[in-house]
Formats: C-alpha cells, structure tokens, sequence
C-alpha cells in the first residue's frame, strides 16, 4: 500500500539569473514498511528533498501526498496538525526540549495534540528502546546514543503513516550508531514502520529496501552494487 508520493517535486531559491534549482522534478513512491535510504554528497539537495517530504517546506513545483493527502493543499494549521500525526522526524542534533525528561520528550507529539499517550504503547517503547529506567531523566543527564534513542520514541509515539530521518548516526560514535540502526530496522520490520532516512554511510544505505540518490538536485535510484 503506497504511504508516500512525491510527483514532479522542485525547489528553487531566488529568482531569474540568481535562482538555486535546489530539486529538480523528483518522482517516486513509498509502500507501508519499506525502509528508503537516500544517498547523495553534501548540498545535493537530500535536505531539502526530506523537508518537503516533511512538510517542513513547500515546493516550487509539484506535489508530495502522505496517506493521499496533499500536503500543499493544507492550511497551515492543517498542516501543523498533520505533521504531529502522521509523520515523525528524526534529527542528527536530537532536538529534545532540555526542561522535559525522557518520558515528556517522547509523548510530546500526543501533547502538543491534545492528546493522553497510550499507557501500554508508551511502555512498549520505552521498553524496546531501553529507556525504561531513565523515563525522569533530562536530556542532559543521557548519552548521546540515549538522547538519539529518545528521538527515536518520539517519532514514533503518534503511530505515524512515515518516519523521516536525517543523519540519525552522525552524531554518534560505531557502537551507538549500530545500536540505532538496529532499533529502527526492528520497527520497520516488526511494525510495518515506513522510513525514508538520509545517510552518507553506505553501510546503512545497504539495509534499505531501495537507495535514492540526489546529486546536484536530481533524483535517481541506485542498484545496490553501486553503493
């Protein structure tokens, strides 16, 4: 069942002679539980491509539709809206709010929504994700791995239709990073979990399904021998 399309996506920035063709007419698709890496050098445009997919940003030309809904058709506290229940993002930099401890960082999105958490399904991810003993803890009092972790649970506290992911490794060292990797390949695989993931690392670039590659803002997708 296709979660994600992007038809004819563009981004330009600045106008005429001085415009940026940041992405050009990028085309493709996403089925629930397929895990999309996309691959490029940096100011290829992955960026702005994953922002777009977001929500995040608007296109210049074309169209992305989660779940068959329009994003650019929204208002934008549609949008808003949207975004905290149907899509979670991932960062390099983990973004937790410091005053929040582990447990009100995951469940954020639910309250931002006015929204009460699932008891059980909260456990469940605090469980899988072991964090089930830092839950009062603050951002500052975890490693790094454990703030990536934390990241992890709240992307995925909605149940959202597609996780979107940017460098969620390259903030840590081998042994965090594969601790990381593991975790997101298990939701996939176990909860049919859509993820679309940036990476400059071709190692993980090879546990995807498929690998897209952007390069000078054009899209392409990749045989796997040529990572």
């Amino acid at each position: 069942m296709e979660i994600l399309r992007a038809e004819c996506l563009g981004k330009s920035y600045g106008k005429g002679e001085t415009a940026v063709r940041a992405l050009r007419s990028a085309s493709f698709s996403v089925d629930k539980g397929e895990f999309v890496a996309v691959v490029g050098p940096s100011g290829s445009g992955k960026s702005t491509l994953l922002n777009l997919l977001g929500g995040l940003d608007l296109p210049s030309a074309g169209r992305v539709s989660v779940e068959g809904r329009d994003l650019s058709a929204m208002s934008e506290a549609e949008l808003s809206a949207f975004r905290r229940r149907k899509i979670g993002f991932i960062f390099q930099a983990f973004n937790l709010v410091p005053e929040l401890d582990v447990e009100e960082n995951i469940a954020l999105p639910l309250l931002l929504d006015r929204r009460r958490p699932d008891p059980a399904y909260l456990e469940e991810l605090l469980g899988r994700l072991g964090l089930a003993e830092r839950r009062r803890h603050l951002p500052g009092e975890l490693s790094g791995g454990q703030q990536q972790r934390v990241a992890i649970g709240r992307a995925l506290a909605a149940r959202p239709a597609v996780v979107l992911a940017d460098e969620p490794t390259g903030n840590l060292d081998s042994a965090n990073g594969e601790e990381v990797m593991r975790l997101l390949k298990g939701f996939v695989e176990s909860e049919g979990q859509t993820l679309v993931m940036i990476t400059h690392d071709a190692q993980i670039a090879s546990r995807a399904d498929r690998v897209l590659s952007v390069r000078d803002g054009a899209l392409s997708e990749l045989r796997r021998e040529a990572l």
